[in-house]
């Protein structure tokens, strides 16, 4: 490391020294996921009642922030998140967490264009540093090397526990462009990858198998959906499958390591497993550490529609909480209650659009129990306060336990038959009717 030693610690403070540069009226930024800082966060926490109007942004961070739950009445710290994880849908309940909307893909240029206001403290968790001087982004490549870029003052969070992951681009920062290094030994935070799956789950999943083709390349959403899917690849005879996914998940790993995924087919990041960020249980945090196989990139990269595009037969499967007669889907409220955000989900719906052979899916169980009550998740209008994720205009491949229906190029009226015959047999006759109501019904329509 030569020359680096003696810089590194001339750069090394406490967690509560090096917060004392943030004052009054700061932006700050936090690490995305799992490279949120904790032990800054702490610290930074113990000034509530010293600073004031502190605007401070994470995205899904898997725990509850200080900065949130030590300053109720917002005196000195507003937190806000760009995607909600289970933590923020907690404390946004409360008034305690904010959401910023955005497609992910987007936020970069939400950067570059100030639009979040200017950067003033850049605190992000990473890799102890190699012997050239460089550390690590870890597990969330996401925009960490833009932010520091655009920052006035870079706090790394050095963690020796941190997986090495290798890129793509924009995967590192060299130490002559961090300001102050705080280390903090601690385990990386870890989730179970094995989920309960309902009957209609497994029946969803295995509609969405007989999709798949050999040389498709796969673009998995979060939750349980894709561990079930991947689950159901493994026991096909599918071949020279791909990766090119925002999430790095635990399914890919059995597939990549059972020789399904080979990404030998893709156009673009050829042999590569392509993501910006890691969410799961330890093992692919093992994984992904200085493991060639495995790029990460910069967010605006691994979803931008034209480059994902590049590969064909893209697969994108993700998830919604409802959607309409009109095919307006919501994959981020209930009602006026936050409860995801829109991530990647319209980015990679449109990039598989474009892909040659490509199908993009939105998955939904056909109904839901909410307050004790079975409800049907395709509804005649969005709940009030429901957010349009997917507008009707780029609504894909719709998949309930009941079948799978493509909006692309259907009437308004033939979008409401389709997405009625895949609703539960017992709401189909009132959403009929309120499609009359609508003026989305004719007499050309059928239901058997």
């Amino acid at each position: 490391m030569g020359n680096y030693i003696d810089l590194y610690k001339e750069k090394l403070r406490t967690a509560d020294e090096a917060v004392k540069v943030v004052k009054s009226g700061d932006n700050v930024w936090y690490g995305h996921f799992a490279m949120a800082p904790r032990a800054l966060d702490e610290a930074l926490a113990k000034r509530v009642g010293e600073l004031k109007d502190i605007w401070i942004k994470g995205v899904c961070i898997l725990f509850d922030p200080k900065v949130a739950t030590a300053d109720p009445e917002h005196k000195s710290f507003t937190y806000h998140s760009g995607h909600f994880s289970g933590h923020d849908r907690h404390l946004g309940d409360k008034g305690l967490d904010f959401y910023l909307p955005g497609n992910y893909g987007q936020c970069p240029w939400n950067v570059r264009m100030g639009n979040y206001g200017p950067i003033s403290v850049a605190m992000i968790m990473a890799t102890s540093p190699d012997e050239n001087g460089y550390f690590n982004f870890g597990t969330s490549c996401s925009y960490a090397s833009l932010i520091c870029e655009t920052a006035d003052i870079v706090i790394l969070e050095v963690n020796d526990q941190v997986p090495w992951c290798l890129g793509g681009e924009q995967e590192t920062i060299h130490i002559s462009q961090v300001d102050y290094i705080v280390e903090n030994h601690a385990p990386m935070i870890a989730f179970p990858s094995e989920f309960s799956v309902s009957e209609a789950e497994q029946k969803i999943a295995s509609l969405i198998i007989d999709q798949l083709e050999d040389g498709a390349t796969l673009q998995f959403g979060i939750r349980a959906m894709p561990s079930m899917i991947g689950k159901m690849i493994a026991q096909t005879d599918l071949k020279d499958l791909g990766i090119h996914s925002e999430m790095m998940a635990d399914c890919f790993i059995d597939l990549e390591e059972k020789g399904i995924v080979t990404g030998t087919r893709k156009n673009i990041d050829r042999s590569k497993i392509t993501y910006t960020f890691t969410l799961g249980s330890q093992n692919p945090y093992d994984f992904i550490d200085r493991n060639p196989v495995c790029a990460t990139f910069p967010v605006d990269i691994t979803n931008s529609p034209a480059r994902m595009a590049i590969n064909d037969k893209l697969m994108c499967i993700n998830n919604a909480v409802e959607i309409d007669l009109f095919s307006q889907i919501n994959s981020e409220s209930s009602g006026f209650r936050n409860i995801s955000g829109t991530g990647g989900q319209l980015d990679f719906t449109i990039g598989a659009m474009y892909s040659k052979g490509g199908k993009p899916f939105i998955c939904l169980t056909s109904t839901k129990v909410q307050k004790g009550q079975t409800v049907s998740r395709i509804v005649p209008t969005l709940s009030p306060g429901s957010i349009v994720t997917v507008p009707r205009t780029f609504a894909p491949y719709i998949v309930t336990e009941y079948g799978i229906v493509n909006m692309q190029g259907k009437s308004t009226y033939r979008r409401a038959e389709l997405l009625i015959e895949i609703a539960h047999p017992d709401f189909r006759d009132e959403l009929i009717k309120a499609a009359q109501q609508q003026g989305i019904w004719t007499r050309s329509n059928r239901i058997d």
